[in-house]
């Protein structure tokens, strides 16, 4: 838990910090861990949407999009190079 010293004061509204504190008692947890949570969420939520959005527009461009695909051939080619039985030889 962060101590005093490295937190901030943010203003919510009544019925998020009800929310907060449903979510909080509800899960055993501190108001606060609820929060980093909900934030952590939302950025992997952001970062997916970002990351949809970007494939959207290289599919938009086939010209691109052949180059994606043709690398991702190659890519898959290294699933069959037998790897996986040195790894499993030989773990670190």
């Amino acid at each position: 838990m962060p101590s005093l010293s490295s937190s901030v004061n943010v203003r919510i509204t009544k019925q998020t910090h009800q929310q907060l504190a449903t979510l909080a008692k509800e899960n055993g947890i501190s108001m606060q861990s609820v929060l980093d949570k909900a934030v952590e969420a939302y950025r992997r939520q952001s970062f997916l949407e970002a990351l949809n959005k970007d494939f959207a527009t290289l599919k938009d461009n086939s010209e691109e999009w052949a180059e994606e695909i043709e690398e991702r051939k190659h890519w898959e080619q290294t699933l069959a190079d037998g790897m996986e039985q040195s790894w499993a030889r030989h773990p670190l």
